[in-house]
């Protein structure tokens, strides 16, 4: 815009000072950026024309007087004994008409007449200057916007492109994806609509900042806004669940005893709730108090459904929960939703079963860990079953519990203790031994074997998983690895499971990220074999994903 006008003028940089300092003033203003910047554009900008009028290979300068709008336009030249260049240097003879005290090595300045802008010159002036002023305010608006993640913005929508609501902010626009906009809203040009920011990242087409109607923390921002009581941190919203649309769940706990932070979310006849649920297009929220015992807790979840027992995995982070036969359906919700947004609210799978089927799994868990134990400690069935009643289910736990503890079973002795630990022992290395041949089987080279915390069967199973040698193992990262499989509610009504939720090789042992890291980091240790051990233990922790 300024250059434009600049090129229709006769004169040198045309547009008298006035003007000059007057565009770049209602430059700056309208884009709201630094004048400095729009300043800085018009000398880029004059330089360029500058260098097309005396040559490019000259070393041109121009500087525009912010104050007076003076501006001054020079060469700069290099004074050098013998001249290579003559567009950059000068020898010492030509140097003194230019600057009397010249010496060998200085820089000095050429000053130039100012120069008329043609119509092509003013064209690519005016593209650098609105290049320039396209950058400034990118990253402006990256820098107003980049720390406002999970702030609640109002927006107009501008355009729908592809089912992408693209949202004017005022000073910046927003993108509502169509994943994260709420099934079945119908946003026209014009509404005024409000989100949730959930990424700003720097682009090369400029800041994009991604915005969410469907996100939990959408709605954990919107109950901030009409309970006063969340909003001064004296109700907290610990875990929130939505399927965007159709329904909701938020576990609430009070931080002073005598605020029911349910009743304060609901509000006096449900105002407060309805205000959220109308920005949410008719949403249903269940309000639930929050409890630290997670059984509690998944009990108040799985409501309006009546839990008759719950029964916790941690180390599987999985929750089998029992319910009574007509319940069940009213516990799983339509297509699965009531016990998914559960499961969601909780971080842990959950399994729903009736009472009828629990009593069968465990039925069959009894036969199968009494017979598992018949053939491997080679007892009769009920001094299995007897085994089974205890509490045991692995040979692992007979073998290697404290002798007192099986002693203590009622008919048992300590004699009878010490034989079946020698027994489960021996049963444990015939395993060992059995995956040990078939680990070689597989091509598994015994250097693996070496590796802290694998086992034969973790061997085998990498194996059959081709990781058969170092260099395999050490590809891999810590995730690929140990990763457990993401929680998930039902899986067996979720066949189709993406491959990012299959988890890692090992995930099915329970392994650490710890010794994760450390059965990798052994595994890469002989490719630095040849380096230094302050080498070794800052490239492999590098290296080690966290």
């Amino acid at each position: 815009m300024a250059t434009a006008e600049a090129g229709n003028a006769p004169g040198a940089v045309s547009a008298n000072k006035a003007e000059l300092l007057a565009i770049a003033d209602a430059v700056a203003r309208e884009k709201l950026i630094d004048r400095t910047i729009v300043i800085e554009a018009m000398e880029d900008a004059i330089q360029r024309a500058a260098r097309a009028r005396y040559g490019a290979e000259n070393d041109i300068r121009a500087k525009l007087d912010p104050n007076s709008g003076d501006l001054r336009l020079w060469r700069v030249v290099e004074v050098v004994e013998e001249v290579d260049d003559y567009f950059k240097q000068v020898n010492l003879e030509d140097a003194a008409k230019l600057q009397k005290d010249a010496q060998l090595g200085d820089f000095i300045v050429d000053p130039l007449p100012p120069i008329e802008f043609g119509r092509i010159a003013a064209q690519a002036a005016k593209q650098v200057i609105f290049q320039k002023v396209r950058d400034a305010e990118r990253e402006r608006q990256y820098e107003e916007f980049k720390d406002r993640a999970n702030e609640i913005i109002t927006g107009v929508v501008k355009r729908v492109e592809f089912g992408h609501v693209v949202v004017d902010l005022g000073r910046a626009e927003g993108v509502i994806r169509r994943d994260q906009q709420i099934p079945r809203e119908l946003l026209r040009v014009g509404d005024r609509v409000r989100s949730i920011i959930l990424n700003v990242r720097r682009e090369n087409r400029g800041p994009q900042i991604f915005l969410s109607r469907a996100h939990p923390e959408f709605m954990k921002k919107l109950f901030a806004q009409e309970v006063p009581e969340i909003y001064d941190g004296i109700i907290e919203i610990k875990a929130a669940a939505r399927d965007p649309g159709s329904r909701a769940k938020i576990g609430v706990i009070s931080h002073d005893s005598s605020i029911d932070p349910v009743g304060a979310c609901v509000g006096m006849k449900g105002s407060r709730v309805q205000a959220v649920v109308q920005e949410l297009q008719g949403e249903k929220i269940d309000i639930i108090p929050w409890s630290e015992d997670t059984a509690t807790f998944i009990v108040n979840a799985l409501q309006p459904a009546t839990v008759a027992r719950v029964v916790i995995d941690e180390e599987e982070s999985r929750i089998e929960v029992v319910v009574p036969d007509d319940q069940l359906s009213l516990a799983i919700g339509r297509r699965g939703q009531n016990v998914r947004l559960a499961s969601q609210l909780t971080g842990s799978a959950i399994d729903i079963m009736t009472e009828a089927d629990s009593s069968e799994k465990r039925q069959r868990e009894f036969i199968e860990r009494s017979e598992m134990f018949q053939n491997e400690l080679d007892v009769d069935e009920t001094l299995a079953q007897l085994l089974v009643a205890e509490g045991f289910g692995a040979l692992e736990e007979v073998a290697y519990v404290e002798a007192e503890e099986l002693s203590a079973i009622e008919g048992f002795d300590e004699e009878l203790a010490a034989e079946l630990q020698n027994r489960a022992a021996e049963a444990l290395e015939r395993r060992e031994a059995a995956a040990r041949e078939e680990r070689r089987s597989l091509g598994v080279e015994d250097a693996l074997a070496e590796m802290p915390y694998l086992t034969e069967a973790m061997l085998v199973t990498l194996g059959k998983a081709n990781i058969r040698t170092l260099d395999d193992l050490a590809d891999l990262a810590t995730d690929e690895l140990i990763q457990k499989k993401r929680p998930e509610q039902r899986r067996q009504r979720e066949p189709n499971n993406r491959p990012e939720d299959k988890g890692g090789v090992l995930g099915e042992y329970g392994l650490t990220e710890e010794q994760g890291n450390e059965i990798i980091m052994a595994a890469r240790a002989h490719w630095f074999e040849d380096e230094g051990p302050e080498t070794i233990g800052e490239d492999a922790v590098a290296e080690t994903p966290q």
